[in-house]
């Protein structure tokens, strides 16, 4: 706790406390915020998830409350160029003219939203409202598709519904074998790695499959390192090694599941040896992990980032779930296959309507019933709701182009620093008549804009988020946003009044009135919130959706009986290994990999700016591997140069033995030179949507001083 925020309010003010969560990844850690004598700490709080325990950024987070570099007051661009201070009416009026102007001469899809997966259940909502009923706009996403896009299409596919975890986090602990492919929580996710320990420490065994020896590969029992780009071609390996074996559980798969066969004739084609050849793990090291799956009296798979972030990656995250499903996991007491999510509220905001083919309750924008349905509660016709818009990518890639939006409004999100082949998506940026982001630090997004507005912070608003278990969660106000500051739901309800004035009835920025609302919408879809009320969360430690009724139970685990689907059986898809889509060559010899670091988070414009966590890591580094470093005469802590057909960034250089000696390894947390975003490839899943990320062909060496 001695890392815990200070000087919060001046001396002399009433103390007060909030049991709130983590504004930080999806755990949505517990953790009670105190604030006395002008000093606000992070307290622990015994919670389900964390247990008490937090992170070194969820022992921080407070500091960025009262942080100098806090916007208090909106900006507006002048006409030399440069940001100055300005009212909310001044603000608000560059805005209005604005939307108008380009509307009326671009046509409604000319304006643009690009939301975020951190925003509140409520502002998720709100926003997606807003955008079809107040702007009338299709052309609205958010950065979740970068994050969850891949391994929600593949659970839909194959369950008929998309909840990161389908049971509670604590059954990790309870699996004799658990599968981690693509995943490092023990740095992404710290206080996770505790079901690890008593996972190992009843004797289960732990798999990590990733091209990096990490924090939680060295926890491993065993560690497949494959080539960035192959786990696709390793998990048929798995699956052809049980189908060989006896392992795959046919009465399970003959009662409860449908599509196996034509699985089972790809698999049979993926013999170890062959996946060997392609990925680089032993046969050996395959056969062992197929056989602490196969035999195992219960076994979770899970996936992350790592398997999602390619432009295969609901193929890769399908052929794991077809394993899953072979070996009779799924809904089976302990077992079972789950997506770890990744921000703060990466389940609840994919779940009400900011998506682009989206309405809340995760129904289709293109269903007529949902449209029905959603328009009866907002007082519109459904015939003037938008249709479906374009993917989080193809948006900001189409920004200020003869045919794309003139003008995007951005909540939650600095597409700068995070979307791939960012020197192209900067350029857009820059070209859109009107950019308008709200924010309560200067981002690297939030720099470029015509228009800035301040908003509150997680501890000065009341809310829901939804963690990676589905657990509907309350996050509680500490304090009030200072003088200037407006919470987002306030700045759509402004901006509704503003610019569609009768578009919707009395909007609001009161959130419980906006959760209401929310659960009438989704009402009856997929993702239920009807039965969840804020007193129900206060009364428990959350409320697991589907949750219909009031009165009735939540949902904890899923498919015990049955799936989502229209005859309750999960479904095989048949999945074939392919190439990424870029590969190495002669000018690009290395394949890069990016991810996470422990101290920092997502693009970095909170973490970067909190002393402890910048010192633990400062500055933008690459990974290499010692004999690639000897061979290219580059040194440990060197400057070096990484390059890619779509830019370059520089870092310093890190040897190590950890990374495969083919591949480098970024975290993509910093802007400017640093931003490794600069080179990710941004080809798209042909589902998903998800460009990328996770491998593209590069070069390195080292600047010469």
């Amino acid at each position: 706790m001695t890392d815990g925020a200070r000087a919060a309010t001046p001396p002399g003010h009433a103390s007060r406390e909030a049991a709130t969560h983590c504004p930080y990844c999806a755990l949505q850690c517990g953790m009670v915020l105190s604030e006395r004598d002008g000093r606000t700490e992070v307290l622990p709080r015994d919670f389900p998830t964390n247990r008490g325990g937090l992170c070194q950024k969820g022992w921080t987070a407070a500091e960025l409350l009262d942080h100098p570099e806090r916007l208090t007051t909106p900006l507006l661009r002048g006409p030399d160029g440069r940001l100055a201070p300005a009212t909310w009416a001044e603000a608000y009026a560059r805005i209005r003219t604005g939307v108008r102007d380009i509307q009326a001469a671009h046509g409604r899809d000319a304006v643009a939203v690009f939301g975020g997966g951190g925003l509140t259940n409520e502002k998720a909502y709100a926003l997606g409202r807003f955008a079809r009923v107040a702007l009338r706009t299709r052309m609205i996403d958010y950065n979740g598709r970068f994050c969850m896009s891949s391994a929600a299409a593949a659970g839909m596919r194959a369950f008929g519904i998309d909840r990161g975890l389908p049971f509670p986090l604590a059954d990790l602990g309870h699996a004799d074998t658990l599968l981690l492919v693509g995943a490092n929580p023990a740095e992404t996710m710290p206080p996770l790695a505790r079901y690890l320990t008593e996972q190992r420490e009843r004797g289960g065994r732990l798999i990590v499959v990733d091209p990096r020896v990490t924090a939680t590969a060295r926890l491993a029992d065993l560690h497949l390192q494959p080539l960035p780009g192959t786990d696709l071609a390793v998990a048929n390996a798995l699956l052809h090694i049980a189908l060989t074996e006896g392992w795959v559980d046919r009465e399970y798969v003959a009662a409860r599941t449908e599509g196996f066969d034509a699985v089972r004739r790809i698999a049979a084609g993926w013999w170890p040896a062959r996946a060997e050849r392609l990925s680089g793990v032993p046969v050996a090291d395959l056969e062992a992990a197929a056989r602490a799956l196969g035999t195992a009296r219960t076994a979770i798979i899970l996936t992350a980032r790592g398997a999602e972030q390619h432009a295969k990656g609901v193929d890769t995250v399908t052929a794991f779930v077809n394993l899953a499903l072979a070996l009779g996991l799924p809904g089976r007491p302990g077992s079972g296959y789950g997506c770890l999510t990744g921000q703060g509220n990466g389940q609840g905001g994919r779940e009400h309507g900011q998506k682009a083919d989206q309405l809340p309750g995760y129904r289709r924008i293109d269903d007529p019933a949902a449209r029905a349905h959603v328009a009866a509660v907002w007082g519109v016709d459904p015939d003037e709701l938008p249709g479906p818009g374009v993917s989080a990518y193809e948006l900001l890639d189409s920004l200020g182009t003869p045919t794309g939006p003139r003008a995007l409004l951005v909540f939650g999100s600095n597409p700068v620093v995070s979307a791939p082949r960012a020197v192209r998506i900067e350029r857009r940026l820059r070209d859109l008549d009107l950019l308008v982001v709200a924010d309560f630090l200067l981002s690297e997004t939030a720099a470029i804009a015509d228009v800035v507005l301040p908003t509150a912070q997680w501890a000065e608003e009341d809310g829901t988020m939804t963690n990676l278990e589905g657990r509907v969660l309350r996050r509680r106000a500490l304090r009030e946003p200072p003088p200037g500051v407006r919470t987002d739901l306030r700045i759509l309800a402004d901006l509704t009044t503003s610019l569609a004035p009768t578009a919707l009835t009395a909007p609001t920025a009161d959130p419980r009135v906006v959760f209401a609302e929310l659960r009438r919408a989704s009402a009856g879809g997929t993702a239920d919130y009807a039965g969840v009320t804020w007193e129900r969360i206060d009364a428990t430690d959350g409320v697991f959706w589907p949750c219909p009724d009031e009165d009735g139970p939540d949902t904890p685990r899923l498919f015990a009986d049955r799936f989502a689907t229209p005859n309750g059986r999960a479904r095989f898809h048949p999945v074939e290994h392919r190439p990424a889509a870029e590969e190495v060559c002669a000018e690009y010899p290395l394949h890069l990999t990016t991810g996470r670091v422990l101290a920092h988070y997502q693009s970095g414009t909170q973490t970067r700016r909190v002393g402890a966590l910048r010192r633990t890591a400062p500055d933008p580094f690459v990974e290499l591997h010692p004999d690639l470093a000897a061979r290219l005469g580059i040194g440990d802590g060197e400057e070096v140069r990484v390059s890619s057909r779509r830019g370059e960034f520089r870092a310093s250089a890190r040897i190590t033995a950890t990374i495969r000696p083919d591949t480098l390894f970024a975290p993509f947390h910093w802007g400017g030179a640093g931003r490794v975003n600069s080179v990710t490839n941004d080809a798209l899943d042909p589902v998903s949507r998800m460009p990328e990320f996770k491998t593209c062909a590069v070069r390195v060496e080292k600047v010469m001083p």
